[in-house]
């Protein structure tokens, strides 16, 4: 059976879940990223708090606690992508047992489509697994070069020292920019296996997916609270 006649086991419906996931991922992670100015995300709200902490870095003695929260950033990276990588492996594993994954997207949803369809439906999730585990590897180096940079920065309260905390705090949010990504494409790498049980269940897995990444970036009380002015005691 060639490829153009596989195509026909999936429906109007499938096309337009599929488009859903990928216009409500890329969205928002556009709308995260690029808020109103009159409505930050929490996403840009920290942005600014790391930029605080790298300018509190210069004159804190000793800076053993900044490069302990460092190192637990990056171990944060690196569990998520030693999972995606697990991910990675049992989809694979599925793909290459045709009759078991046959047998079990049987039991979830009906009738008789040949197993290439299952196989695409999973491919689905692959490539966000496989998405994700690019991002927090990326997240990780980029927390690695923030650690060197801090490294850099002089004991003493100068220009430089400054200037390199600086760029430390733009490595730095650059390193959390690439690893909440990386936390959305999980998110909707998960909705996307609902495709399995049918284009019905994708498109309601994508928009409560959207709706609550929204309400944790915007209407989340974590939001509340740093939106806080800071109160001198």
């Amino acid at each position: 059976m060639v490829w153009l006649d596989q195509l026909g086991y999936f429906t109007p419906l499938d096309l337009v879940a599929t488009v859903l996931l990928a216009i409500s991922w890329l969205g928002c992670s556009f709308v995260v990223e690029n808020p109103l100015a009159k409505r930050p995300s929490v996403s840009r709200l920290m942005a600014n708090y790391r930029r605080a902490w790298m300018r509190e870095f210069v004159t804190r003695q000793p800076r053993i606690f900044d490069a302990q929260i460092v190192a637990s950033l990056r171990q944060s990276t690196a569990f998520f992508a030693s999972a995606s990588m697990i991910a990675i492996g049992g989809i694979f594993a599925l793909l290459g047992n045709a009759d078991q994954l046959r047998g079990v997207a049987g039991d979830l949803a009906a009738g008789d489509a040949p197993v290439v369809v299952w196989e695409v439906k999973l491919m689905l999730t692959l490539l966000f697994a496989a998405n994700a585990f690019l991002k927090f590897v990326w997240s990780n180096r980029l927390f690695g070069y923030c650690s060197v940079m801090m490294g850099a920065v002089p004991n003493e309260p100068t220009e430089t020292a400054y200037a390199r905390a600086a760029k430390a705090a733009e490595l730095n949010i650059f390193a959390a920019r690439s690893y909440n990504r990386g936390l959305r494409v999980v998110y909707f790498g998960i909705a996307s296996a609902a495709w399995l049980v049918g284009a019905e269940a994708l498109i309601a897995a994508t928009l409560v997916t959207l709706v609550v990444i929204l309400r944790r970036e915007f209407a989340s009380q974590s939001r509340a609270v740093l939106m806080e002015t800071d109160a001198e005691g």
